[in-house]
């Protein structure tokens, strides 16, 4: 039974941190109808970010079980680079769909190089900081309470993000833009601060998920990349434009490979790739899809 829930929470843990940078690819997709790529350097650079500012928070005297604000602030503090990317997507919102995957890779690319470039090519890590808050004894299994901490932040995000969007008022803004772009322009939109402001709302999500796992693994400048495919997997599940199926998406490409991982890891990937095909196949347009996935 314990290796049982060890599996589970592992996968929700999972895929608590691969719903954030899905939700981000989501609401983006959703709205500025732009298959985001760079999702994966966010990420990356979240958990670089997160380590630097994990070090010198505790370089300047924070206690060491506060470490998680400095993750999120961390996070947080790169809303910055989201005006900036959006700048240089905003030259291809018009264009086919190749030229904006082209370019957002072209991004993942740059964001890499820029990784490399501040903090090198070693691997970067918080130590032994992951279990500063203990571990908690579930049905027999001993959990870390930090997954317990991330995916409770993950829940009070996603429950968040849907309040915001669905009854605040930038939320039916949000959601008229991603519905009927013309109109909404013709009502006064000011549609170039919408897809800003959505397009950094993308970003910030990826960076808080890429900062709150840096303390469970290793940050490395490949690991934006391994994230793309499973952010693809995800959309592709849950359904392009959807906030429920990538909440759903994540919950099944992170417990299936947490339970891949625990019995036979050879198969992990595999395992999600099957999934994904197999979706394709019955439901082309993904769970919760309103746009082909």
């Amino acid at each position: 039974m314990s290796n049982v829930v060890d599996v589970l929470l592992s996968g929700v843990f999972a895929a608590s941190i691969l719903f954030l940078v899905a939700a981000g690819l989501q609401v983006v997709f959703g709205v500025l109808k732009i298959f985001n790529l760079a999702c994966g350097s966010f990420y990356a650079l979240g958990a670089y970010v997160g380590v630097s500012a994990v070090n010198w928070s505790l370089a300047a005297g924070l206690p060491r079980p506060l470490f998680v604000l400095a993750l999120v602030g961390g996070g947080l503090a790169l809303a910055f680079v989201g005006p900036i990317v959006e700048r240089l997507l905003r030259t291809v919102y018009d264009r086919d769909e190749a030229f904006q995957l082209l370019l957002t890779f072209a991004v993942v690319l740059m964001l890499e190089d820029v990784t490399q470039l501040v903090w090198g090519t070693a691997p970067y890590s918080t130590g032994a900081l992951y279990l500063s808050y203990g571990q908690a004894l579930i049905l027999g299994s001993t959990v870390p309470v930090y997954n317990l901490l991330v995916i409770g932040a993950s829940v009070l995000i996603a429950v968040g993000l849907g309040l915001v969007l669905t009854r605040t008022r930038w939320g039916r803004i949000v959601r008229a833009t991603a519905d009927n772009r013309e109109m909404a322009e013709a009502l006064g939109v000011n549609m170039r601060r919408v897809y800003v402001q959505v397009f950094t709302l993308g970003t910030v999500l990826g960076t808080l998920g890429g900062a709150l796992v840096i303390p469970s693994t290793t940050a490395i400048s490949e690991m934006g990349i391994e994230l793309i495919v499973q952010a693809f997997a995800v959309v592709v599940i849950g359904g392009l434009g959807s906030m429920r199926g990538a909440l759903v998406g994540a919950l099944i490409v992170g417990v299936l490979r947490a339970v891949a991982i625990a019995t036979r890891p050879e198969v992990e990937m595999l395992l999600i790739y099957l999934i994904v095909i197999g979706v394709l196949v019955v439901r082309p347009r993904g769970l919760f899809g309103g746009a082909a996935a």
